[in-house]
């Protein structure tokens, strides 16, 4: 969506159309459950924090700020009501589910479902063992596609430290990820 169309939308918004603020929910809803999942790991407290979320924006619509990225603005909208929400901050634990190939054949998918699963097997083992900052800046860049300047606000911290955090994250990753191939190759050739 391009940035005069998501003013515009939040204009709206803020003016009081209920259905633009309709389809700021509609739009954004899967996307902010998921992050608020990865980041609470609790289905409950995430939708009730997404729903206390919606009432005080339509609440206090006249008083917010202009936006000219909707989503960006919720995530840190939700981070901060999770976070009034729960005592203790937990690490994200699922992963998005992985696109088959429509064209291909019924073995074809097969084939590829049983890889996905063992990489996502993998990728999950992995993600656990990084610490949560690692693991939200992580999430925040490749699962949300935000911006670094956006991961940079959402966790307080500045641009090149967000780029510290992703690279030690990837680089314990990438490393992790030969040492479970290996162990999973080994016990085939011992």
């Amino acid at each position: 969506m391009k940035q005069d169309d998501e003013n515009a939308l939040w204009q709206a918004f803020k003016q009081g159309d209920k259905t633009a603020f309709g389809c700021i929910y509609e739009r954004y809803v899967d996307a902010l459950f998921s992050y608020g999942y990865y980041f609470a790991k609790d289905k409950d407290l995430v939708e009730d924090a997404i729903q206390e979320l919606f009432v005080d924006l339509w609440r206090m619509k006249a008083n917010l700020s202009d936006t000219t990225a909707i989503k960006y603005y919720l995530f840190r909208s939700l981070q901060r009501k999770i976070c009034h929400l729960m005592d203790v901050q937990t690490v994200f634990t699922k992963l998005p589910d992985t696109s088959d190939n429509l064209d291909a054949s019924v073995e074809e998918r097969i084939i590829s479902q049983e890889q996905s699963e063992e990489y996502q097997l993998i990728l999950s083992k992995g993600l656990v063992l990084l610490p949560q900052r690692q693991l939200q800046a992580v999430h925040l860049r490749f699962f949300d596609n935000l911006e670094t300047l956006e991961i940079a606000d959402i966790m307080g911290i500045n641009e090149q430290s967000v780029r510290n955090i992703i690279q030690r994250a990837l680089l314990k990753l990438r490393t992790g990820f030969h040492l479970l191939l290996l162990s999973l190759v080994y016990p085939f050739f011992s």
